[in-house]
């Protein structure tokens, strides 16, 4: 059993940021499909959409920042910079789960439901390349780089 914990220990070590970023963005798909949801229940799923973005923006850079690809700011202004680039590949992603929802759901009559999970599959693979080739690409973020 100690060899067990141990096999499992050096895995998750080798690949703590894959495992932290599935269990992470795990949880921005329950809250963004949640506030999706909630949502719909008053508004249509463009609007429903957008919302359930910006809950799952933020619940994902304050998580991605701290447990996933451990970034660290040195100043205020670079903790700005980090979020506005975050903000931006997310928008990016936005512009594409609405473009997928928008041709799934007007165009082809899929349930938008079964649209919103397809659409969040390919955001989260998206979102993981920019975070990791772009925003979160240097821990530790200081005026010395």
């Amino acid at each position: 059993m100690k060899e067990l914990y141990y096999k499992c220990k050096n895995l998750y070590v080798q690949y703590k940021e894959i495992i932290n970023y599935l269990i992470f963005g795990g949880l921005t798909f329950v809250v963004s499909m949640l506030t999706y949801y909630l949502c719909r229940l008053a508004f249509d799923y463009v609007v429903s959409n957008f919302i359930s973005w910006v809950a799952a923006v933020l619940f994902a850079y304050v998580t991605n920042k701290a447990f996933v690809f451990e970034s660290k700011t040195e100043t205020t202004f670079l903790l700005i910079k980090e979020f506005v680039l975050f903000v931006a590949s997310r928008i990016f992603t936005l512009l594409l789960e609405t473009l997928i929802m928008y041709i799934m759901i007007d165009w082809f009559h899929i349930n938008d439901m079964l649209v919103k999970v397809i659409a969040q599959i390919i955001v989260i693979l998206t979102n993981y390349i920019l975070s990791k080739l772009i925003i979160f690409k240097n821990k530790t973020l200081n005026t010395t780089k």
